[in-house]
C-alpha cells in the first residue's frame, strides 16, 4: 500500500511538470499574442475555478470551513495564482516562453531559504548553502543576456516579474504546508482558484475597461488548456505533493518544466537557446540539486522500500 503512495506521488510529479505547467508557458505566449496579460489570467483562473466547483460537487466534497481556514486559503490564492500568474503572463510579453519556463526552475531556492526561517526541520546546510550559491550564480547569468546599468532593458524586466512570481510560488508552498496541511487539497484549490477569480474580475474591469475579449481560436484552446490542464488539473496535483513530500521535495518538480518549456519553445515558436540560457539553465538546475540532494536521496529510498 505504501509502496503503491510513492509511485502514485512520482507519476503525479512527472505529469505536473512535463505537462501541465510544461506546457503552459507555450500556450501563454500563444494567448497574449491577442489578449492582455490580465485578461488571460482572469479567464484562466474562471474557468479552473468552474472545474474544480464540478469535481468537488461530484465528488460531494464537503466545503465547510472554518474563517481562519478560509483566510489561509485566501493567502493562497493571492501567493500561488493572483501575483504569480498575472507577473509570468506579462514577463511573457518581454521575454521568450522557454527562457520564462527555465527561470521558474530557481522555484526551489527560494523555497529553501523561506524553509529555513519558517520550517523548524528544514535548515540550511553548507550543502544546501552552496547550491543556493550556484544556483544564484545561473539566475545572474541569465540577467546579463540583456542588462544594462543606464537603461534596464524589457527582456530584464520580464525575467524580474518572473523571478517574483518564483518568489511568490515559494512563499505558498510553505504556507500551505504549515496551515493547510490536513485541509483536502482539491477543496484548498476550489476555494484558492473562487478567491482569485472575484480578486482577478474586480482588477480587469478597473484596470483595463473596456476588456477585449479573444475571438481566435487559438487563444481559446490556449485559455481552455491552462485553465483546465494548467491550473484546475494542476493545482491539486501540486498541493498533493505538498502535503506528501514538503514544500521543498514538492518544487523540485520545477527540474522538469524547462525541458518542456524549451523543447516547445524552440522548436513551435522558433525561440533561439543561447549559450547564457544554456550555461544559466545548467547552474539553476545544478544548484538545486545540491540543495535537495538529501531529498531526492530520502524519495528515491522511500520508493524503493
Amino acid at each position: 500500500m505504501q509502496n503503491k503512495i510513492h509511485i502514485n506521488n512520482w507519476i503525479r510529479f512527472v505529469i505536473l511538470g512535463g505537462f501541465c505547467w510544461g506546457t503552459s508557458y507555450y500556450w501563454i505566449k500563444i494567448a497574449i499574442r491577442e489578449i492582455s496579460p490580465l485578461t488571460l489570467v482572469t479567464l484562466r483562473v474562471a474557468i479552473a475555478a468552474i472545474f474544480c466547483w464540478i469535481w468537488v460537487i461530484i465528488s460531494k466534497i464537503d466545503v465547510r470551513l472554518p474563517n481562519r481556514i478560509i483566510f489561509n486559503i485566501s493567502i493562497i490564492a493571492i501567493f500561488n495564482t493572483v501575483i504569480p500568474f498575472t507577473l509570468i503572463s506579462w514577463g511573457e510579453t518581454q521575454i521568450d516562453s522557454g527562457l520564462t519556463g527555465l527561470l521558474t526552475a530557481s522555484v526551489p531556492l527560494f523555497t529553501v531559504i523561506i524553509a529555513h526561517i519558517f520550517v523548524k526541520d528544514d535548515k540550511i546546510t553548507a550543502l544546501k548553502l552552496t547550491g543556493l550559491l550556484i544556483g544564484f550564480v545561473g539566475i545572474l547569468l541569465l540577467f546579463t543576456q540583456d542588462f544594462n546599468f543606464t537603461n534596464i532593458k524589457n527582456s530584464t524586466q520580464g525575467q524580474l516579474a518572473v523571478i517574483i512570481a518564483t518568489f511568490c510560488y515559494s512563499i505558498s508552498s510553505i504556507f500551505n504546508r504549515l496551515k493547510l496541511k490536513h485541509i483536502d487539497p482539491m477543496l484548498v484549490a476550489t476555494i484558492a482558484l473562487s478567491i482569485s477569480t472575484i480578486i482577478l474580475l474586480i482588477s480587469t474591469f478597473i484596470i483595463e475597461s473596456p476588456i477585449l475579449f479573444p475571438r481566435t481560436l487559438s487563444t481559446w484552446t490556449s485559455i481552455l488548456w491552462l485553465g483546465i490542464i494548467g491550473t484546475s488539473i494542476a493545482y491539486p496535483l501540486m498541493f498533493r505533493l505538498i502535503h506528501e513530500w514538503g514544500p521543498t521535495r514538492a518544487t523540485l518538480v520545477t527540474y522538469i518544466i524547462p525541458i518542456t518549456a524549451i523543447a516547445l519553445g524552440t522548436i513551435a515558436l522558433d525561440e533561439i537557446l543561447t549559450w547564457r540560457m544554456i550555461a544559466g539553465g545548467i547552474l539553476i538546475l545544478f544548484g538545486v540539486g545540491i540543495v535537495n540532494f538529501h531529498s531526492w536521496q530520502y524519495m528515491l529510498k522511500n520508493n524503493n522500500n
